[in-house]
């Protein structure tokens, strides 16, 4: 018979996966190290049990204790499985820009969930860091973790991740790229490739609004620097131990923005179902493209499981409300700025008066005239001008009286060009129907902000 005596066995020997689609127009071959095989669907599963051992064998914890951590969630993920196993109580303090879906995993497995403001410096009483340290201070038979400067973090990969990744590729990779939070991953898998061959490349992948490209390179420590991001796992507002920036070659910041959509890449073209920090590091190696020659091979750690990121990310209306929400080069990528709302009309029968205060009412210069459920006419406010000007009392006639023509309905798949030809002084816009069979309209300033 085959198994494994507890879930902390299933840790590590994760996957290398070879990118296709995302890096085609790159040089080189390109690996995905994919960390979601982790049973905790997460790289800190490695480096969690590495800290509870250690602390276990220097006597700094004993049975029965409490564990307590600082976490973006993955951490925490990972010190609730190894408390699950040996018995420990687990407490950790998360910021408030975490995932819901992050603090429901914790809460599921066992873990006392702490949420703490975001906005506030590290050495704030209320942020998560403090909060962790002053209740180990208060809890007795507690450990505080501090993941970011325990060396077991760096060391657990040093251990393993390192050591895998060298020999799943033979020994022939030439660059290793991954977003870098805590330091440890980095570290570790850097410092124990470089002694394998010094000449590989490490490649850190930063966010705006943290600090570590500009300290990697100046060595300045710039708190102008700092400033809140949405982007999860990765940056730093503080310099922890484990970041040993002498094995790191480079940094490469991403954005926000950049970091969300290549989250959904992965999944829509790889298949890979992976979190924020792996759509930063894609989007980093794009940046970084004129880097890699055609005989590299480049290992990118895929840090955590996209299902942690399903409310925002891989979630259209979070994505919308941030303006990430990519647009499709097509009639549909021309309404996604208003496609939430409903289309304004106005029924053949009602007077030109009602066109006039519902323009007025909707900031719009055009509407669709409807008639038993059909689009009839339209009527555009060059026309009603035009109309006024010659006889001020057309406003009490009925608008079926002075109508144009109805708008044509163009393709949801129409590119940016076949729509724009049929918007001229004759025809004021077009109508398309969504995926949900819903119409709307498209005007000369979706097409002006298409092109901008």
């Amino acid at each position: 018979m085959q198994y494994f005596e507890n879930i902390l066995d299933t840790i590590g020997n994760t996957p290398l996966v070879k990118i296709n689609h995302i890096t085609k127009d790159l040089k080189g071959l390109f690996l995905a190290k994919v960390e979601t095989t982790n049973p905790g669907n997460s790289v800190k599963d490695r480096m969690a049990l590495q800290m509870i051992e250690d602390a276990e064998k220097d006597g700094k914890i004993k049975p029965g204790g409490t564990v307590i951590e600082g976490t973006s969630g993955n951490t925490g993920m990972g010190l609730a499985l190894a408390c699950i196993s040996k018995g420990y109580k687990l407490i950790c303090t998360l910021s408030d820009k975490q995932s819901k879906e992050k603090m429901d995993i914790l809460r599921a497995m066992g873990a006392e969930v702490i949420v703490c403001p975001t906005n506030v410096t590290p050495d704030d009483p209320r942020s998560y860091y403090s909060v962790a340290k002053r209740l180990a201070n208060e809890i007795p038979n507690s450990l505080y973790v501090n993941q970011y400067d325990n060396p077991s973090n760096t060391k657990a990969h040093y251990l393993s991740t390192g050591p895998e990744i060298w020999e799943q590729t033979d020994g022939k990779i030439t660059h290793f790229v991954v977003g870098v939070g805590t330091g440890g991953t980095i570290s570790g898998v850097g410092k124990y490739l470089k002694e394998k061959n010094p000449n590989i490349q490490v490649l850190g992948i930063d966010t705006y609004g943290s600090v570590f490209k500009k300290y990697h390179e100046t060595g300045i420590f710039d708190e102008k620097e700092i400033y809140p991001y949405v982007t999860e796992g990765i940056g730093e507002d503080i310099l922890p131990k484990n970041v040993d920036f002498g094995v790191i070659d480079h940094f490469e910041k991403v954005t926000d923005k950049d970091a969300a959509i290549f989250t959904r890449h992965l999944a829509r073209k790889e298949g890979l179902f992976v979190g924020n920090s792996a759509g930063s590091a894609i989007s980093g190696i794009l940046q970084m493209k004129n880097r890699f020659k055609e005989s590299d091979v480049v290992v990118v750690l895929f840090h955590d499981h996209g299902s942690r990121y399903v409310g925002k990310m891989f979630n259209d209306d979070w994505m919308r409300d941030r303006g990430f929400l990519e647009k499709e080069s097509n009639a549909l990528g021309l309404i996604m700025p208003h496609i939430d709302k409903k289309l304004v009309t106005i029924q053949a029968g009602e007077p030109v008066e009602t066109v006039i205060q519902k323009m007025k009412q909707f900031g719009i210069s055009q509407i669709p005239v409807m008639e038993e459920g059909k689009f009839v006419g339209s009527i555009s406010d060059q026309h009603l001008f035009g109309e006024l000007l010659e006889d001020i009392s057309i406003k009490s006639k009925c608008v079926r009286d002075i109508m144009q023509a109805p708008f044509p309905f163009v393709d949801a798949n129409a590119n940016v060009e076949q729509v724009s030809k049929l918007i001229n002084k004759k025809n004021a816009a077009v109508l398309v129907k969504d995926k949900n069979n819903e119409p709307h309209i498209i005007t000369k300033y979706d097409i002006i902000d298409a092109l901008h």
